[in-house]
């Protein structure tokens, strides 16, 4: 059973957005988030231009660049809360690069986002990220999404 999920999904403006609004339909979205779900979740997704990106990239993580996707995690129990800042420009360009639809680039950046909320870390060992990267696969594959690795 797919834990309860309360999802705002907001786009900024940016060059290009309608494209990204056009994939990213709520319905869609609320199906990869929850499917990436162990608790209910409160989760709010917002898709950004690359100035917005790069300003929060920095205000939080110094660090002076966009970035595809920004997990903000306030709560892990007993209600998943969080907020998923996906750089749309980003996300689109990586897709083209390796070679994916856009569609499946932001179900994995956003699988990837809600595994971060919950607690998992790709950064913190090699076991670490070998798990999260797994169950990426795994939920992915479920989702009829192949392998982002």
């Amino acid at each position: 059973m797919t834990p309860k999920l309360d999802l705002a999904l907001q786009f900024a403006a940016f060059p290009g957005a309608a494209a990204h609004q056009a994939v990213l339909r709520r319905p869609t979205v609320a199906r990869w988030v929850a499917h990436a779900l162990a608790l209910p979740g409160e989760i709010a997704v917002r898709i950004v231009g690359e100035e917005e990106g790069r300003a929060l990239n920095l205000q939080y993580r110094h660090k002076d660049y966009a970035t595809n996707v920004l997990t903000f995690d306030y709560a892990q129990q007993p209600v998943v809360m969080c907020d998923l800042v996906l750089c749309g420009p980003i996300v689109e360009r990586e897709a083209r690069e390796q070679g994916k639809t856009l569609e499946a680039h932001y179900a994995h950046l956003l699988v990837h986002g809600t595994l971060h909320a919950q607690g998992y870390d790709h950064e913190t060992g090699e076991r670490d990220a070998l798990e999260m990267e797994t169950l990426e696969i795994l939920l992915l594959a479920a989702l009829g999404i192949a392998n982002p690795y």
